[in-house]
């Protein structure tokens, strides 16, 4: 090795290592001067289903994500073994379309529910039954990712926004 490359190397190296030790610096616990790990919001999802599907080309989830801290957030991704495709949808002025994310608001929540805005799975491996649980996992910009299991309902089911019983 030429001198040169051993100054390209070790520069090289003590990057990585300057940026190994910043990621890791900024993810600490340890609750004393850490703002920032004080200010990650934390998830919390209710109501979690999944109408059953009538075939294995699409199905929707609809649930509640409720966000009881003071740093706002967005939904990014939603994945699951059910499917490889799975969108973010919204509904406006009665058209659905596909988005890249969806607010979260500090000490709010985000209602996915039928007619509204819910998670499209598309192209499914399998068609689950009433009865059947499906994971997913809920993928946002600050929060860490939440797994949820869907319970799957029948097709008419419809969660009670409000206790009606």
């Amino acid at each position: 090795m030429t001198a040169r490359t051993t100054r390209i190397l070790a520069a090289a190296l003590s990057l990585t290592a300057a940026l190994a030790i910043s990621g890791c610096s900024s993810d600490s616990g340890s609750g004393s001067a850490g703002k920032s790990g004080a200010d990650k919001p934390k998830m919390a999802v209710t109501g979690a289903y999944m109408p059953e599907p009538v075939n294995d080309k699409m199905a929707g989830a609809f649930m509640v994500i409720k966000n009881d801290s003071k740093t706002a957030d967005k939904l990014t991704a939603v994945t699951s073994p059910l499917s490889d495709d799975l969108q973010i949808h919204e509904t406006k002025d009665q058209k659905m379309q596909q988005v890249a994310a969806m607010d979260v608001p500090a000490n709010g929540e985000l209602r996915l529910e039928r007619g509204g805005s819910h998670v499209m799975f598309m192209g499914l491996k399998n068609t689950p039954k009433v009865g059947d649980k499906v994971t997913v996992e809920l993928r946002f910009e600050k929060a860490d990712p939440v797994k949820v299991e869907l319970d799957v309902k029948e097709r008419t089911y419809n969660a009670q926004t409000t206790s009606a019983h």
